[in-house]
């Protein structure tokens, strides 16, 4: 792992290896904030969301502008989705592009989430908890499990894994190994995102949790937290497994987004 670490004004960016770059909002506090991916390649490259949209990521990061971007997005949820206005190849999973075609702080889990408790330090100038809207955006494609993300020299496979929203995807390169997980499976405290949101369903959890498991994953770039290898990858999976086995799984809720 490369360890070239730098803040550009909102942002702070940090280059892995494989040509993977992750980008943070380093003024949100580690718990609420979510990281945004860039994968370079050869004729195009591809951006896994987009933050909460609170400055702009074209300006804030403007090697973005090497090549052209394919901006995909994860989910639809508040923190992934704020700055996918500002690209003109926007592809989302088709149960979720009518929440980005009309995002609402309730359909975006903005209302609640969304708060001053989320920065390190004040707000922004002019952020008003209150008054938080997203700009509408027309997804160029509607992405289904099995399409593939061409960048010339690198594929990336759509795995549909609904649980914690019906269109959550993760995108695999088999080459590598490479897994952008999303908030499905993430290294946070308990390794898996929300699943009591309005529309998340336990049933649907499950059954993306049995189907990760058997995909040749050997790095994970989640939607929180750092990355990390295959055995924690096996070892969150398990755990939840497990604890779908427990009497009282319902009563238990994950705090990580």
């Amino acid at each position: 792992m490369l360890d070239q670490r730098e803040c550009v004004g909102w942002f702070a960016k940090e280059r892995l290896a494989n040509g993977v770059t992750r980008i943070w909002e380093h003024r949100i506090k580690a718990d609420f904030g979510a990281n945004i991916w860039l994968v370079e390649g050869r004729d195009h490259n591809l951006l896994i969301d987009a933050g909460f949209g609170l400055a702009s990521l074209r300006k804030g990061i403007p090697f973005l502008e090497d090549k052209p971007v394919i901006a995909v997005a994860s989910h639809s949820h508040c923190d992934h989705i704020g700055s996918l206005h500002e690209f003109a190849d926007c592809r989302i999973h088709a149960a979720e592009a009518d929440i980005l075609r009309n995002p609402t702080i309730e359909n975006t889990v903005a209302k609640g989430y969304m708060t001053s408790a989320m920065f390190d330090g004040l707000p922004p100038k002019g952020f008003d908890a209150d008054r938080i809207s997203f700009q509408p955006v027309e997804p160029t494609q509607l992405l289904s499990d099995g399409d593939r993300i061409d960048l010339g020299d690198r594929v990336f496979q759509v795995v549909h894994i609904p649980g914690h929203s019906p269109g959550s995807i993760a995108l695999l390169e088999q080459a590598t190994g490479i897994l952008f997980s999303g908030d499905v499976v993430h290294n946070g405290s308990n390794g898996i995102g929300r699943f009591h949101l309005y529309h998340s369903n336990m049933d649907d959890w499950l059954t993306s949790v049995e189907r990760l498991r058997e995909l040749p994953v050997t790095t994970v770039h989640a939607g929180h937290f750092d990355s990390f290898g295959r055995e924690r990858y096996l070892a969150v999976l398990e755990e939840y497994l497990a604890r779908r086995r427990m009497p009282d799984f319902p009563l238990i809720l994950y705090r990580s987004s």
